[in-house]
């Protein structure tokens, strides 16, 4: 594996106060902060930087307002990133030192890659009992009361020009098409084996570019609703979810983000290999989501939103 995953990303921003209640919230470790930066990490140690806007050595904007404004893939030894730099040398944005190679892509985003700085972490997930199979034995599954985020699991971008920055992707990256919209939209994952989609390239008709969200995995479907719903106590807007896409078979529960576009929990998503035939699909709400919550759920009443909450302590119970 050459490319290993996400290792960074960076927002720029302005409402400092409000980014960082946001990330609080969000489950991220806040590392370092000043006047221009906001620093936090994942629990595998995938870095989330908030910068401000009109700070001088910030990544340009690919649009405007508050959005992503570099992406950092973790590689994994610096032979691979030797490989990179001469794949790289006469794209637009090139730069080389002695621990990273960068780029801007088709898109406009700016990329760097790194030696991975991510961290293995071992963790209790929950275990789902099948007709088939039950592993889990004289133990419930878990309930949360928040998530706290492993890493940075995809992103996903407009794009003014489908093909050229999929063959960037696939011929200069080595990225592997794992499933696609024809004409419309591709998942592309780093290398064969993985999880479905590292990257989500989508084509709108009137080809607008900019950022569409960024997913953050959690443990399992109980922690997308755990921290889904501390999120809404908090105040934060729900986009939509929770959810399952039928094309990963993820969870998903997608809320506004402050520091630009949209942001997800998502876990429980296909995993590939060599062995996998990229599909092809007609765009539409059905292949977006097998089912999802439009508005959201209460965090309190743990029902959804100004649906009717229960009034006893059991459904049984009414006034």
């Amino acid at each position: 594996m050459d490319i290993m995953g996400i290792d960074g990303i960076t927002y720029g921003a302005d409402d400092f106060e409000k980014c960082k209640a946001f990330f609080k919230d969000w489950g991220l470790q806040l590392e370092s902060e000043s006047d221009s930066k906001l620093e936090y990490s994942t629990l595998n140690g995938c870095r989330v930087n908030v910068v401000k806007i009109a700070t001088a050595d910030l990544p340009p904007p690919i649009e405007e307002g508050p959005t992503l404004r570099e992406v950092v893939w973790g590689v994994s030894s610096n032979q691979v990133l030797e490989r990179l730099g001469e794949k790289l040398a006469d794209v637009p944005g090139f730069r080389k030192d002695v621990q990273s190679v960068a780029c801007i892509d088709p898109i406009g985003i700016s990329l760097r890659f790194q030696v991975t700085q991510k961290r293995d972490v071992e963790l209790d997930c929950a275990q789902m009992n099948t007709w088939a199979h039950q592993p889990r034995k004289n133990a419930p599954s878990p309930v949360y009361e928040r998530a706290q985020p492993i890493e940075v699991g995809h992103v996903v971008f407009f794009v003014k020009d489908l093909q050229a920055t999929e063959e960037f992707y696939v011929q200069r990256l080595g990225f592997v098409p794992s499933d696609r919209y024809p004409g419309r939209g591709v998942f592309l994952r780093c290398d064969e084996q993985g999880g479905h989609h590292d990257l989500f390239l989508l084509q709108t008709p009137d080809a607008k570019v900019g950022l569409n969200h960024v997913a953050f995995t959690v443990r399992d479907i109980h922690e997308v609703f755990g921290g889904g719903m501390h999120i809404d106590r908090c105040g934060w807007e729900t986009q939509l979810g929770p959810g399952r896409h039928p094309i990963s078979s993820a969870y998903f529960w997608y809320f506004k983000n402050p520091a630009g576009g949209l942001i997800e929990y998502y876990a429980d998503e296909d995993h590939l290999d060599a062995e996998w035939t990229p599909r092809e699909f007609e765009p539409g709400p059905t292949r977006f989501a097998e089912w999802a919550v439009d508005g959201g759920l209460d965090g309190t009443t743990r029902r959804q939103k100004n649906a009717q909450g229960p009034d006893g302590k059991f459904l049984t119970d009414r006034k």
